[in-house]
């Protein structure tokens, strides 16, 4: 589960995230990442947490599938939020063929998407 401060919950951030960062494509999901964003709405002069959000369409599955493809995200992601940088807004959006994905999968997938995005690899 993802600490209540690191959850993406406002349509903004997640059209942020989506329109203005970077995006990274793999067999089973579609990774977009905003560095660094600033919240308008906070105050103070700490950094911002990293904030991650996710995406699982009727195309992955029935509402147990999707549930669980969430689940499954929102627990990799929470091992992943200390590599990213503070004030980064994420996107996970998940593709038909998570439904079917074990976890060591998506591990792959995330891992190799955040990769790229954070390495500044090649589109």
């Amino acid at each position: 589960m993802l600490p209540t401060e690191n959850r993406l919950r406002r349509r903004e951030d997640f059209a942020t995230a989506v329109r203005r960062g970077r995006r990274a494509g793999r067999p089973l999901l579609v990774v977009h990442l905003r560095s660094g964003a600033t919240d308008p709405h906070a105050t103070g002069e700490t950094a911002p947490p990293t904030c991650a959000g996710f995406v699982v369409s009727k195309a992955v599955g029935g509402a147990v599938v999707r549930n669980k493809v969430k689940r499954r995200l929102r627990h990799l992601m929470r091992d992943r939020l200390a590599d990213l940088p503070p004030g980064s807004l994420v996107v996970v959006r998940a593709l038909p063929g998570a439904g079917d994905a074990d976890q060591a999968q998506l591990a792959r997938d995330l891992d190799a998407a955040l990769e790229r995005l954070l390495g500044g690899g090649a589109r």
